[in-house]
């Protein structure tokens, strides 16, 4: 019995069978690091979510046919998603982002867009040209909100505010086919437990087709690491995160398709906590599964917006 609607299950279901990621590097920048409205990025960015450095070194096309060869001998996979995951990923003109998007139109095994990117950075000449690749594709933009609390949004230096997802989200809605996730962070020393719960509450009521659950871990080489030497503020033990993702949950709809319920890092970057390393992350995710049956609860139980 399945107490959340996982990723898998939603892919399962669409496709009839098991699809896999393939994340892409495409070089891009962020409006925050580029001087645009600011300097430095957010205040965790590590190359822009991604570890591998020389990933950026290489051509899109070889990106993917290296992540579809590695994907296929792990899992005999058949069927692939291409994620442009790294920094701002339509932080371009509509006609440059085509050249890059169109690539994934090479491989017949492709069946699925997936781009990451901010919620100030959506133009709607740039949704137009997202929403072209519905017709034979599956189609999710991810958008980096991490909290729909200003103060928040203003400490990790994200240099938009909620009013830019908001407007963001509505637009998109506009292309019905384009499907919208959203990334969290729990923990911020910002936000107590009713802060993060009205960001639960107030993705319920926007219904978002996607959310994206992360704890705030501290990566070297980030202001964020600065930050916590300096101050040493708290970061959450491995038993509260889980009892606050299972609440999380539980206030989402239960059409809401929960991607991620975790975040890591690599052990040797890694600063705190410690259970956000790589190799911690399956014993993460059994304990969020573990404590959803503990509690006989699932995802909607105390979600207020599951009938608007």
């Amino acid at each position: 019995m399945e107490r959340y609607y996982s990723y898998s299950s939603y892919l399962r279901k669409f496709f009839g069978k098991r699809v896999y990621r393939v994340t892409v590097d495409a070089g891009f920048t962020c409006p925050n690091r580029d001087g645009s409205k600011g300097k430095g990025g957010c205040i965790y960015c590590y190359l822009g979510s991604d570890y591998d450095p020389e990933k950026r070194r290489k051509e899109i096309e070889k990106q993917i046919v290296d992540g579809i060869e590695r994907v296929k001998r792990r899992y005999k996979a058949k069927k692939f998603l291409v994620y442009f995951q790294a920094y701002t990923n339509t932080y371009a003109s509509p006609e440059t982002l085509k050249s890059i998007y169109d690539e994934i139109k090479k491989f017949s095994e492709v069946v699925g867009l997936i781009i990451g990117t901010r919620p100030d950075c959506v133009p709607d000449e740039t949704l137009k040209l997202i929403n072209s690749y519905t017709e034979d594709y599956l189609v999710w933009i991810e958008y980096g909100l991490e909290s729909s609390h200003f103060k928040s949004l203003k400490w990790m230096n994200r240099g938009h505010g909620v009013s830019d997802f908001v407007d963001a989200v509505l637009r998109t809605r506009k292309f019905s086919k384009i499907n919208i996730c959203v990334h969290t962070i729990l923990g911020l020393p910002t936000e107590d437990y009713d802060d993060m719960m009205e960001t639960a509450d107030f993705l319920a009521a926007l219904k978002v087709d996607g959310v994206k659950i992360h704890p705030l871990h501290v990566i070297r080489n980030t202001a964020l690491e600065k930050i916590y030497l300096e101050e040493r503020f708290r970061l959450l033990t491995l038993e509260e995160y889980v009892d606050l993702v299972v609440d999380f949950i539980e206030r989402l709809p239960e059409k809401t398709v929960i991607q991620r319920i975790t975040g890591e890092a690599p052990e040797e970057l890694l600063i705190a906590p410690k259970w956000c390393s790589h190799k911690e992350k399956n014993k993460v995710i059994n304990l969020i599964r573990k404590r959803f049956e503990e509690r006989n609860t699932f995802q909607g139980t105390k979600c207020k917006f599951s009938k608007l």
